[in-house]
């Protein structure tokens, strides 16, 4: 599992909410400055307590959720398509390097394939039911959880309103007015009921989050320096092959490259190309017609919306599409298995094994784990030890990380530093005590005299300790006493 700054800010705010201060309002995103709902908070909450605490406990929560997206995708196959195309699908999710990269370590988007996967069928099961109403409603209700989990979910929220609309006049091949209007209003509730956190806390603070978005939407979606440089053919058509050569067969990725012949990596391409296009075409053969809107719509809709997006677009941004490729391969390999000549079949069942062996390759449970979080919780404690029961204030100089996954165990062990205020604050500096808990994640740092605020605030000051602990420097500075 993963455990650096944001999963340590994660568990802190979950560890707060256990204590009796639920939140509205959850993880900041990384896209702009707004922040989503608190959905995957109250995810986390049963499972950090039922773990006594320990952060795996959360971890175990995604990767549950990446067990049922299998068989789910089993389920949505055998009905979709056949029982042989669910078991395609499920088989090469299961064991997807990719796949499995995000459902093994707590964070946001690592549940949305799951919620994704449902709404579509949700919607599917609305269109062809008697009652539609209780399926519109769960389906808008998937969509308020989903958008609370990434934001790139409005992807969803527009592939919904597309279907509903066109999924019941392509069903009976006419559209009532009232039918669909009230098909809208039911999905709408749904939302509603599973945004609703994240509505109240804009209500109650006057739409920060929202005039954010719109500003984000309004404004281009790229951050300074964060511009992708791509046009919109070159997006989509780069997001169109990602999602069937990173998920489905595990194509390398640039910084991998040099560790294939190039024949070998064009050819590969090419293969991947090839069946992507064969598994499209195979959708408009479909007999079930709702089931060939649904994943049309999901498909192209999905893609093309992501020529909007500016910025660079990373594996976890598929996340609400995750399902959708492993589902049309899996028909695509089912149906050349039921072709009658026999060299058709065992060409399908040899790509199929071939891709199956490769992904099982590459999977990322082959080599030693990192242990983080046995890491950061053995570095936590030994500052801990350092600052001999007394006060102490606590700075990371770091490349990119943040130090809440330290201040998680500090608080757990009910050690919490003291934090630095500035002097219109306090201006008698009594927030800076005798001694400051520096870990250096860069070893070649110089604590001394570093411009972080942390270190700054503290004042001039001498190394009185350095210690070398598991992947870090510690250093235990005190007040400059002079000679």
């Amino acid at each position: 599992m993963t455990f650096l700054g944001d999963e340590g800010r994660d568990v802190l705010v979950v560890k707060d909410m256990l204590g009796g201060n639920l939140t509205l309002l959850g993880p900041r995103s990384s896209a702009g400055d707004f922040f989503m709902g608190p959905a995957y908070y109250y995810l986390m909450t049963p499972f950090l307590w039922l773990f006594r605490m320990d952060p795996v406990g959360p971890a175990v929560m995604v990767a549950l959720f990446g067990i049922a997206t299998v068989f789910l995708i089993y389920f949505v196959g055998k009905r979709f398509f056949n029982e042989k195309a669910g078991l395609f699908a499920a088989a090469l999710y299961a064991v997807s390097p990719v796949i499995i990269t995000y459902s093994h370590s707590s964070w946001n988007p690592n549940v949305l394939p799951f919620f994704s996967l449902l709404l579509v069928y949700m919607l599917y099961k609305a269109i062809l039911s008697k009652t539609p109403w209780k399926y519109f409603v769960f389906a808008g209700f998937l969509l308020g959880i989903a958008l609370q989990l990434h934001y790139l979910s409005l992807f969803l929220g527009v592939v919904s309103a597309f279907f509903i609309f066109f999924g019941q006049w392509y069903e009976s091949r006419k559209l009532v007015f009232v039918k669909t209007v009230k098909a809208y209003l039911q999905f709408f509730v749904g939302f509603l009921i599973g945004f609703s956190p994240f509505i109240a806390f804009e209500m109650r603070h006057e739409y920060l989050n929202t005039k954010a978005l719109i500003k984000f939407v309004f404004g281009g979606t790229a951050q300074a320096g964060r511009e992708s440089g791509m046009s919109f053919i070159q997006i989509i058509s780069d997001v169109f092959f990602r999602i069937f050569a990173k998920l489905v067969f595990f194509f390398p990725s640039p910084d991998r490259y040099d560790l294939f012949q190039p024949v070998a990596l064009k050819s590969f391409g090419i293969t991947v190309v090839v069946l992507a296009i064969a598994a499209v075409i195979y959708i408009f053969y479909m007999r079930n017609k709702v089931a060939k809107l649904v994943l049309i719509a999901w498909l192209f809709l999905g893609v093309l919306l992501f020529g909007l997006y500016k910025q660079f677009i990373f594996d976890y941004h598929f996340a609400f599409l995750f399902p959708l490729p492993f589902l049309l391969i899996g028909n695509l390999f089912s149906q050349l298995q039921n072709k009658k000549r026999v060299w058709i079949k065992v060409l399908a069942i040899t790509i199929f094994g071939a891709a199956f062996l490769y992904n099982l390759y590459g999977m990322p449970f082959r080599y030693e784990p990192n242990r983080q979080r046995d890491q950061v919780k053995k570095i936590a404690e030994f500052v801990l030890s350092q600052a001999h029961d007394k006060p102490f204030n606590f700075a990371l100089i770091t490349g990119g990380n943040s130090d809440h996954a330290y201040r998680y165990y500090f608080e757990i062990n009910n050690r919490r530093p003291v934090v630095i205020e500035n002097d219109v604050l306090d201006p008698q500096r009594k927030t800076v005590t005798d001694q400051l808990l520096v870990v250096c994640e860069d070893t070649s740092c110089q604590p001394v005299g570093h411009p972080l605020w942390e270190v700054s605030g503290f004042g001039r000051a001498e190394i009185a300790g350095v210690w070398d602990v598991s992947v870090v420097k510690v250093y235990r500075l005190v007040h400059y006493k002079g000679e």
